[in-house]
């Protein structure tokens, strides 16, 4: 029999949290005696069942599930069964409070068109690529009543990703929200998580480091920002930041392309399925390597004129610096000399007047320097690296 929700709960990242990790938010939680106390995509209801543990009985809980098959709350707590992001409860909330499913909601994702263009119409923080828990963050601080909390554990994506820049400055508008960064809290799975403890109405952002919960040790302040307006949020590094102050940002003196899709490039007239003459293989993230590249390895299984590849991207056609895009929390680059097709990567062209040595800028790239810079900013908070990220990458003087 065909399933009745809209998605599957599967696609859309349901997991389980750990007891510990639920102690610790419901450590955050508060609410007024006789205030409405919620769970999103409550299942059996484990944050509420905590909270009520812990605070005690003078509160009215709700859960709101999707799938009736998960549905399960104790008879002291009303359980509504709708879709958390078009319920419309018609009233709002004191706390709000749990881990709302994870899933990317692009062109790709199994949800019907109806339900997606519901979804674009409704969150005014869509962007991109955007992810259910942007979704469930928006539509839990919009049912908050002024002054009222919502504590959630999301991927530590939101911090540094473009697709939640928008999510980022509604969240700046809308209240005061401390980060308590996580690192790998789920086992066995390898997403970073942060917990958010937002309040409705004040102003600022607080970073905290949590990653040593799990050995009994407090979180650890490390940034306060009063008049945080929505930037990318970044562990404040000495050392990288004194790299920022010292250098030029690599987007300053590069123009940063990305490469062309796999669709685009096997959609192209031009590109074979086998070798021939004239042709050579499109290249992938795996054949670039620290400092090089690997010219031979059909990695794509793909083939394009040598000639041509200006058709493809126009910048193929130059030799330039390439650098890896998922390369898992470090920066990978090399000088791609001999100017060869590309289905993935960052490629970057010296804009005009811009004079360097490629041989220095690539050790400096692959270099420990670069690789504490990325990690003392952004550590594991996503595996890849972003355009944002790139363009702040700076470059010594000396390199030009």
């Amino acid at each position: 029999m065909p399933s009745s929700l809209p998605f599957s709960p599967r696609s859309l990242g349901q997991v389980a949290t750990p007891e510990a990790l639920v102690a610790f938010m419901v450590g955050l939680a508060e609410a007024p005696r006789g205030g409405w106390v919620l769970e999103p995509a409550c299942a059996h209801g484990p944050f509420l069942r905590a909270f009520r543990e812990a605070q005690g009985t003078g509160y009215r809980f709700l859960g709101v599930e999707l799938d009736p098959l998960a549905l399960d709350l104790p008879p002291w707590a009303e359980g509504v069964r709708a879709d958390f992001l078009l319920w419309e409860p018609g009233e709002a909330f004191d706390l709000i409070l749990g881990n709302p499913p994870y899933g990317a909601l692009g062109a790709g994702a199994r949800l019907a068109p109806e339900r997606r263009r519901r979804y674009r119409q409704t969150f005014a923080t869509w962007h991109g690529r955007y992810n259910l828990y942007g979704a469930f963050l928006e539509k839990g601080v919009r049912l908050l009543k002024p002054g009222g909390l919502l504590v959630y554990v999301v991927p530590a994506g939101w911090m540094v990703l473009e697709e939640f820049q928008k999510l980022r400055a509604f969240l700046a508008r809308e209240g005061a929200l401390e980060v308590f960064y996580l690192g790998r809290a789920f086992p066995g799975l390898k997403v970073r998580a942060t917990v958010l403890r937002f309040r409705k109405g004040g102003r600022g952002l607080r970073l905290y480091d949590a990653e040593a919960l799990r050995e009994g040790s407090p979180p650890l302040l490390l940034l306060e920002a009063p008049s945080w307006r929505g930037e990318m949020v970044r562990f404040p590094d000495p050392k990288a930041l004194g790299m920022e102050g010292e250098g030029v940002p690599l987007g300053e003196a590069f123009r940063i392309h990305f490469a062309a899709r796999s669709p685009e490039v096997k959609a192209h007239p031009l590109t074979r399925p086998h070798p021939g003459p004239g042709l050579v293989p499109v290249l992938t993230g795996r054949n670039l390597l620290p400092g090089g590249v690997d010219y031979e390895t059909p990695h794509s299984g793909l083939y394009f004129p040598k000639e041509a590849v200006h058709l493809l991207k126009p910048f193929y056609a130059i030799p330039h610096l390439v650098v890896g895009h998922t390369r898992h929390y470090r920066v990978v680059a090399a000088w791609d000399g001999r100017a060869y097709p590309w289905r993935e990567e960052f490629h970057l062209l010296p804009k005009e007047g811009v004079r360097l040595d490629p041989e220095a800028l690539v050790a400096y790239l692959n270099g420990p320097l670069v690789q504490a810079y990325y990690r003392g900013l952004y550590r594991e908070a996503v595996p890849h690296l972003t355009r944002a990220m790139l363009e702040r990458l700076p470059l010594p003087p000396g390199l030009f």
